[in-house]
């Protein structure tokens, strides 16, 4: 099966800027034999913060139309109400996501899967910001109840205070179990937004594709430093077009089991990395510290409690030998810096 892709910057923005994304998209895809499914962009952008970019509201659906036109891309929004629904039936544009924000309340997904009831669109729900299992699920059901023939998924992440790289945690555990709930229903990743960061989003969306993942959504601009919205985690139509190429899409491996467990792995130790580089920068904080109040380098009863955090009762002799060498190594590691 073809793989799913779609591409397109975070938020109209005007005209122009929307017209040559999707020419440089249009030339990425042509050159390198690319099958861009959807060209996305936000008209309307629902914002936690309210003097943040919004969208240009309903007159990007004109440009968006322009697209579609000239280019040949299938276009899609996002839409929050039915009468965002109506605009965008009028501007010929029949495919629309449900984005995470709206996807948090029954009552508003509700609303929307009446509007395109019966009618020939092609509906993304994407998850809830809470890691709810359930009401995402809901949301999908409400749409192939009203009838809806294509309906897709998008794994963005989830809120969570727990996570400390991504923007949003990837709870891998929730979309796996979606893909369980429904075998037939294709499922999309979102790195960009999962991400937060263009640094993670190539790991990510490989990631994602070990997990059989169907696709990928994903945002690009023309000029990201420029961006009104998101501009941290867009990468540039080229960029798009050479990650694309760099992604294995079919993995040859005998054993789906070993292919998620080694993917989950590749995931914890990104973190990992990421966690004792920061450690080491509060190492080096702590060390100004004590060369302006005059304090030794080496403090024991402070180092006995670090050790006793990671040191429990009942673990596995094996890795306690482990913890105990690893935790030396980190104290020397910390002693050098301090120095």
């Amino acid at each position: 099966m073809k793989p799913i892709l779609i591409a397109g910057p975070c938020a109209v923005e005007n005209e122009s800027q929307l017209m040559t994304t999707a020419e440089q998209l249009h030339e990425v895809t042509t050159r390198q034999g690319l099958l861009l499914d959807f060209f996305r962009a936000g008209v309307w952008k629902p914002r936690s913060n309210p003097d943040s970019f919004t969208g240009v509201g309903e007159r990007g659906l004109t440009w968006l139309g322009e697209v579609q036109r000239r280019f040949g891309f299938r276009v899609c929004t996002e839409v929050m109400t039915p009468a965002q629904v109506e605009q965008c039936e009028k501007a010929g544009i029949t495919a629309l996501w449900v984005g995470a924000r709206t996807a948090v309340n029954p009552a508003s997904v509700q609303k929307i899967a009446d509007a395109v009831k019966g009618k020939p669109f092609t509906i993304l729900v994407k998850n809830p910001l809470v890691p709810d299992l359930k009401l995402w699920q809901g949301n999908i059901e409400r749409f192939l109840q009203a009838g809806v023939e294509q309906v897709m998924a998008v794994h963005r992440g989830f809120a969570d205070s727990n996570e400390n790289i991504y923007r949003n945690a990837p709870c891998w555990e929730i979309p796996i179990d979606l893909k369980v709930s429904f075998p037939e229903l294709p499922i999309l990743c979102d790195p960009s937004h999962l991400c937060g960061q263009t640094k993670w989003i190539s790991q990510i969306a490989q990631l994602a594709l070990n997990y059989g993942f169907n696709g990928l959504m994903m945002e690009c601009h023309c000029n990201p430093s420029e961006a009104l919205s998101d501009a941290e985690q867009q990468i540039t139509p080229e960029e798009w077009g050479n990650l694309i190429q760099n992604l294995t899409f079919k993995i040859n491996a005998p054993n789906a089991d070993l292919i998620k467990q080694r993917a989950l792995l590749e995931h914890v130790d990104t973190q990992l990395s990421e966690l004792l580089a920061k450690r080491m920068e509060i190492v080096d904080e702590i060390a100004h510290i004590k060369k302006e109040n005059n304090l030794p380098v080496v403090q024991p009863q402070q180092w006995q409690q670090v050790k006793e955090r990671y040191l429990k009762e009942g673990q596995d002799p094996a890795y306690r030998e482990f913890l105990t060498q690893f935790l030396e190594l980190l104290h020397q590691a910390s002693i050098q810096r301090q120095k």
